[in-house]
């Protein structure tokens, strides 16, 4: 197998465009009602080893007749490049756009209408502010009602950020150090919510916030006379919130005046509030603090009149078989029906990523996808982008599907969407894909939470070229609180294209099959989750007899390179090359370097507290569920991946492993990627670990 096929292969299906995000607006000409759809694109370049970003538009002509249907939709405009931009809003009535951009080193708000550029503040200069957060945890950019004022969170100017001593934190003394919110939320430490005001071009920081609250999510509550933000509690020190939904913080409301009150209730974590378009109530999510970092979600409505909360979803424990399973992703921006009875969302359910709706005076959730039935279903996700004067923008993909742009409008009680698709991928794979469900062993049953199923996602070549059998790479997911849903993966396309069948393992634990199964993984990690995948592995070889068993690899990254590592090491004649990213390697050892020193507690079963002095004890538990504790079993050939500047699980866990299997004599390569995080998301890198891959697997299977 030859570099250049390998890495053509990867450029084919990594340069395959994927929609992030839309927006619609409605027109009203004479005669003639229309939607303009704007979407953008991301797609990746390997000539230039970067991301690009574009837009593409679309004209939708509505049924005179029947509202809820398209008559028409006009050939989309040519695709447009975005350069530089990092948040992007349209205004709701006059349909202004307010973009922020960075260029040359400066950060700047421009405001553009159909007449070209309206205005523009170059915010860097004005030096009232830091760097604009443009990420999805802090970041946000929202219009006022009046369209005169813009709200968003950027860094707190340094040089006026005082200390109790009256001293500045980082701006006198530079070798102070400064906390940050961890993995790929680095130098972002002290957002602050800003207002440009549009007419005289003045922006401020608005004041009142309480000191031991970072503020973020924010967006204009009706009357423009003050905000709601979501505010982290960073006392007594930041953890890492990247991935995780179980951090402290609560929902305020800020007054222009300073005055700040606390809208939710204490000791939760909450995050994406959205606005209904009658202005009257706010929806949220909101869980548990600590504990699993990823969990099941409850859907809350607060009446902003009467300043009442209540529970729109709770928490699922265990879903019944096929049944809604509970919310475990963040809102998109826009949710809301047009007349404010209704939530849209996505979220998982077992392996697959659905769409849902529910109607807040019934609470019944509905699934709005194209088919009831999970054997008859042609995409395996549907995630939504927007929902818009009722009109849903989503994007769908399966395994053998990239991603396909559909629409359609919110259906009337007891009817079904009738879906539009906009854009069709370039290209689809004669892929085979099933999922699997596997019920453990009596022996492997948690007596805890008893009874619990999993399932997993098998992708393999429908022609396998010049094989009787195929070899088959286990893939599995990190988190451990997260999925691998049968949607469209760059690596499971590339692996099969190239001859491998992959298994993605959605173990006990794994999102989308309850709280409970959630909750199951806690003190098991290293024994449950191991035998899960090893199951799931015996049950596809049992059942599809054009699988090798003698040629299995398994690969994985961070919690899911742990779990390649653990069964490299507990079933050393099973497994015959591994390939790990960033893998957990010494809970133990890992404890005082990760970002997230709670979960390190969690994981093994104990109770974290910011004041925790480790102890033997829990030492000796971290170190008893590691993949150390079997790296001297371990015969199968292992290439390691690691980010130098991870901050979730230092590379030196992947070195931990590197120096016990080299000191055996065991065959290892070990790659250092200095620039490189904890998801090693560079293009260069993502290039050259799925090239190293694919190389490894071919070298030793």
């Amino acid at each position: 197998m030859e570099h250049t096929q390998i890495t053509g292969v990867y450029g084919e299906l990594s340069g395959l465009p994927a929609p992030v995000s839309a927006c619609v607006r409605e027109e009203q000409l004479p005669e003639l009602r229309s939607y303009t759809v704007t979407t953008e694109w991301s797609q990746i370049n390997l000539v230039r080893g970067s991301r690009l970003r574009y837009t593409q538009q679309w004209t939708l002509i509505p049924d005179c007749n029947d509202h809820k249907s398209i008559r028409a939709v006009l050939p989309p405009r040519s695709c447009a490049p975005v350069s530089g931009e990092l948040l992007s809003e349209f205004s709701p009535i006059r349909s202004l756009r307010a973009v922020i951009r960075e260029t040359g080193g400066y950060q700047f708000l421009e405001i553009w209408d159909c007449h070209g550029l309206r205005k523009c503040l170059n915010l860097t200069a004005l030096n009232e502010h830091g760097r604009v957060y443009d990420d999805a945890q802090f970041g946000c950019l929202s219009w006022s009602d009046c369209e005169n004022k813009l709200l968003y969170v950027a860094e707190k100017n340094k040089h006026t950020s005082e200390t109790h001593d009256g001293e500045t934190a980082c701006g006198k003394d530079r070798s102070v150090y400064c906390e940050d919110w961890g993995e790929a939320l680095t130098n972002k430490s002290s957002p602050v919510i800003c207002v440009v005001n549009l007419q005289n071009g003045v922006v401020s920081v608005l004041q009142g916030v309480p000191p031991d609250i970072s503020p973020g999510q924010a967006l204009w509550a009706p009357g423009g006379q003050s905000v709601v933000f979501v505010g982290w509690y960073h006392e007594p020190f930041r953890l890492g919130l990247k991935f995780c939904s179980n951090r402290r913080s609560a929902l305020f409301k800020l007054d222009l005046d300073g005055l700040c009150e606390s809208l939710s209730g204490d000791n939760l974590s909450v995050s994406c509030p959205r606005l209904s378009p009658d202005r009257s109530t706010l929806v949220y999510l909101q869980g548990q603090v600590f504990g699993p970092h990823n969990q099941c979600l409850s859907l809350q409505q607060l009446d902003l009149k009467s300043g009442k909360t209540s529970t729109l979803l709770d928490v699922v424990s265990r879903p019944q078989t096929g049944e809604f399973a509970g919310v475990y992703e963040a809102l998109p921006s826009r949710c809301w029906s047009a007349d404010s009875q209704r939530v849209v969302f996505s979220s998982a359910r077992r392996n697959w990523k659905d769409l849902f709706m529910v109607d807040r005076r019934s609470k019944k959730v509905t699934s709005l996808c194209d088919s009831s039935c999970d054997l008859s279903r042609v995409f395996g996700s549907w995630k939504l982008l927007t929902v818009q004067k009722d009109l849903m923008v989503v994007c769908c993909s399966s395994p053998n599907t990239p991603p396909t742009l559909r629409v359609g409008f919110l259906p009337s009680a007891g009817e079904a969407v009738r879906w539009r698709t906009l854009q069709q991928p370039v290209i689809t794979f004669d892929f085979q894909w099933t999922v699997v469900d596997v019920t453990p062993p009596t022996e492997e049953d948690n007596t805890h939470y008893s009874g619990l199923d999993f399932s997993c996602v098998l992708v393999k070549p429908s022609h396998p070229v010049h094989e009787v059998r195929i070899p088959l790479v286990v893939f599995i997911h990190g988190g451990p609180h997260s999925q691998f849903p049968a949607e469209w993966n760059c690596t499971t396309a590339g692996l099969t294209k190239l001859g491998f069948a992959v298994l993605m393992v959605n173990y006990r634990g794994s999102t989308g099959f309850g709280q409970d199964s959630i909750l199951s993984l806690i003190g098991q990690i290293g024994n449950q989750d191991v035998k899960d995948v090893q199951r799931a592995v015996l049950t596809v070889l049992q059942s599809d007899l054009t699988l090798d068993p003698k040629r299995l690899a398994v690969i994985g990254g961070s919690h899911g390179g742990f779990l390649s590592c653990h069964l490299a090491g507990q079933y050393p004649d099973f497994y015959k090359a591994c390939a790990a990213r960033n893998p957990v390697i010494n809970a133990a050892t890992l404890l005082g370097t990760s970002d997230i020193v709670d979960w390190r507690y969690s994981s093994v079963g104990l109770q974290f507290s910011y004041d925790q002095i480790p102890t033997s004890e829990a030492l000796a538990a971290m170190l008893e569920k590691s993949p150390i504790k079997h790296a001297a079993q371990i015969k199968a050939p292992v290439l390691l991946m690691l980010g130098g500047r991870d901050r979730r699980v230092s590379p030196h866990q992947g070195l931990e492993l590197y120096k016990a299997l080299k000191s055996r004599d065991s065959p290892v390569r070990l790659l250092w990627f200095s620039e490189d995080g904890h998801s090693l998301s560079r293009v260069d890198t993502q290039v050259d670990c799925f090239l190293n891959t694919v190389l490894w697997l071919h070298q030793h299977l």
